[in-house]
C-alpha cells in the first residue's frame, strides 16, 4: 500500500487503499461507516481463507471471528440502552460474520428485542448467558457499560484458550503464542480501563485471565492494586522494558503513553513474528503461519494506519468547515 501519510483528502485516501480493499461500499463517508466497511472487507478476506483452510485452522478462524459477533452484540445492546429502533440497530451490525458463524438467525432475533430484561432472558439459552446476565445486571445498578464489555471480552479470550486443545502439538507452537500475547494485552487493558473508569478492584480481578506471555499473575495482581493511572503506566513500561526477550526490540519501540495498549501490542507483534519465524520447519506450519501473518498484519494496518488517518483527515475537514462558519 502506498504511503498515505501525505494524503489530506478522504476521497484520495479511499482511492489510494482501494486496490488493497476491493469493493469498499461507503455511502456516507463518516469515520464509523469507513471503519465498518474496512472491517467488512477484512471479515470477507478471513472467510475466503477459511474456505481453503484445513479443518483445525478453519475452526481456529471461526473462533477468531467470534470477536466480531461480540462487537455486534455490544452494538445491539448499547443501541437498546439508547432506545434506538430496530432499523437503526441493524445498520450497526455486520451480518457477514454471522453467515460465517452460522448465527444469522440468532442475531436477527436479538435485534428484535428492545428491553434489557428480554435480552437477558433471550441469552439464557446461548453461550453468552453468564457475561450478558452479569454485565446487564451491573449496568442496571450502576449505569456503567464497561463491565458488560469486559465480561464479553473475557468470554472471547477464554474461548480461544479452550479451543487450543483442538490443535495438533505443532500447530499450537504457532497459534498458542498468538493467543497468549493477545490475552496478556487484554489483561493489561482491563486493568488500565478499569482504573480509568473507577471500577472496584475486586470486580476488575474477576476479568483477569491466568494465561500470559510475559506478565505472570504476580505481576498482574501487583498492577491491579495500583491506584494512580500514571504510576500504573510507569510500572507497565518498566516491566516491558526489563523483559529480556524484548530488550533488543524495545530500543525500536518506545511505549507511547497516550496510546498505551496499541504501542504495547506493536512491541508484542514484532516479538511474535521474530520468535515464530525462527521456529518454522514443516511446510504445513509455514502455511498456518502465513495465514496468521496475513490476518494479523491486515488488521494491524486497519487499526494502526488507515483508521487513525481517516480520523485525522475527517477532523481536519471538520475544523476547516468550522473556521469558514
Amino acid at each position: 500500500m502506498h504511503n498515505i501519510e501525505k494524503i489530506h483528502e478522504i476521497n484520495a485516501l479511499l482511492e489510494s487503499i482501494s486496490p488493497f480493499y476491493p469493493d469498499l461500499d461507503i455511502k456516507e463517508k463518516t469515520i464509523e461507516n469507513i471503519e465498518m466497511a474496512l472491517y467488512h472487507n477484512y471479515i470477507m478476506m478471513v472467510g475466503k481463507i477459511m474456505r481453503y483452510s484445513p479443518s483445525n485452522m478453519n475452526l481456529f478462524l471461526k473462533n477468531y471471528l467470534l470477536k466480531f459477533e461480540i462487537i455486534n452484540i455490544k452494538r445491539i445492546i448499547i443501541g437498546s440502552i439508547l432506545g434506538l429502533k430496530t432499523k437503526k440497530k441493524k445498520k450497526m451490525v455486520n451480518f457477514l460474520v454471522e453467515e460465517y458463524l452460522d448465527n444469522t438467525e440468532f442475531i436477527e432475533d436479538l435485534l428484535k428485542i428492545t428491553s434489557l430484561d428480554e435480552i437477558q432472558l433471550f441469552m439464557k439459552k446461548t453461550r453468552y448467558n453468564i457475561p450478558i446476565s452479569e454485565g446487564i445486571s451491573y449496568f442496571k445498578n450502576y449505569r456503567e457499560i464497561f463491565v458488560l464489555e469486559a465480561f464479553l471480552d473475557k468470554f472471547y479470550y477464554e474461548n480461544m484458550i479452550v479451543q487450543l486443545n483442538n490443535l495438533r502439538t505443532e500447530e499450537k507452537k504457532i497459534i498458542e503464542p498468538f493467543v497468549k500475547y493477545k490475552t496478556e494485552i487484554y489483561n493489561i487493558n482491563v486493568i488500565y480501563r478499569g482504573l480509568k473508569n473507577g471500577i472496584e478492584k475486586e470486580l476488575i480481578s474477576q476479568f483477569i485471565i491466568d494465561f500470559y506471555l510475559f506478565l505472570d499473575m504476580s505481576k498482574i495482581n501487583y498492577l491491579l492494586n495500583i491506584e494512580d493511572s500514571n504510576v500504573l503506566i510507569s510500572l507497565i513500561e518498566d516491566y516491558i522494558k526489563n523483559i529480556n526477550e524484548l530488550k533488543r526490540l524495545y530500543k525500536e519501540n518506545v511505549i507511547n503513553k497516550e496510546h498505551l495498549i496499541d504501542s504495547i501490542e506493536e512491541i508484542y507483534l514484532r516479538y511474535y513474528f521474530v520468535k515464530i519465524k525462527f521456529s518454522l520447519g514443516e511446510i504445513d506450519l509455514i502455511t498456518i503461519f502465513r495465514i496468521l501473518e496475513l490476518i494479523i498484519k491486515k488488521e494491524k494496518e486497519i487499526r494502526f494506519t488507515i483508521i487513525p488517518k481517516v480520523v485525522e483527515i475527517i477532523n481536519e475537514e471538520f475544523e476547516k468547515l468550522q473556521s469558514v462558519d
